[in-house]
């Protein structure tokens, strides 16, 4: 598969900068006013691409909410998708996701086969992703959709095992997932682990409620956070510049 524009500009983030700060916004949980008004700041608070993505569609248009990001942002705007149905034409990308760490086909293959002609027609750019949920305390969001059971945090191996196996099948990243408003982050010592084993970028997001806490996971060897609830309901230019100086940890060490 040809890399596309957008995955060369996040690899090209993660080499210049140390990692990649990802804002994730959820319509169902943002009015569309918080949502805009964090797409035009980001640029300016060091997030390098914006995620849009929810586990349904309750109370949002999700095609048109995908469109106000994308027009209100200048940094690339990537579906994360819960279902093909959330697939759309305005976004620049979307993390072609399998959820390897269950062992629901629907999750694993069904959901692919049925969105993968839509991005074609859409003319997105996939992203190849293994999706790894990692247990994170009470049952979250897509534990429960999903029907499938998290990789234990105190399980090193096992994630790793699943990691490699993301890479031998030709991903191109490996995201370490605790949940929407995880009780739990990902343990830094995963990260560590499953980080130096396989050779292609991790993606660490869910829980994770600090800067130092997103530090932390980059100096482990994340090359992208995600910070979602953590921002939600609010569009707090300090707090979002706070996040962008930890994670870009190249810009952040002084001589």
């Amino acid at each position: 598969m040809i890399e596309g524009p957008i995955y060369n500009k996040l690899m090209t983030t993660r080499k210049e900068r140390g990692a990649g700060f990802l804002l994730l916004i959820d319509p169902d949980r943002v009015t569309p006013e918080i949502y805009t008004a964090q797409a035009e700041i980001a640029a300016d608070c060091g997030v390098d691409a914006i995620l849009v993505g929810t586990s349904f569609v309750l109370d949002s248009d999700f095609s048109s909410a995908v469109s106000r990001i994308k027009e209100a942002s200048s940094v690339p705007v990537l579906i994360f998708p819960g279902s093909y149905a959330q697939i759309c034409p305005s976004a620049d990308a979307i993390l072609f996701t399998s959820l390897l760490s269950g062992r629901n086909p629907f999750y694993l293959i069904e959901e692919q086969v049925k969105g993968a002609p839509i991005i074609k027609r859409c003319n997105l750019e996939p992203i190849p992703t293994g999706y790894l949920l990692i247990e994170s305390g009470p049952l979250t969001s897509v534990q429960y959709i999903s029907g499938t059971l998290p990789i234990p945090r105190t399980k090193n191996d096992i994630a790793c095992a699943h990691a490699l196996a993301a890479e031998y099948l030709g991903m191109k990243l490996v995201y370490l997932e605790a949940g929407s408003g995880a009780e739990n982050s990902v343990p830094v010592e995963m990260v560590e682990a499953v980080s130096s084993y396989v050779d292609i970028s991790v993606i660490v997001g869910g829980g994770l409620r600090t800067p130092e806490d997103a530090e932390a996971r980059v100096r482990a060897g994340a090359s992208f956070v995600v910070i979602g609830s953590g921002l939600e309901c609010r569009s707090d230019r300090t707090l979002i510049n706070e996040f962008g100086c930890a994670v870009h940890v190249k810009e952040t060490v002084t001589i």
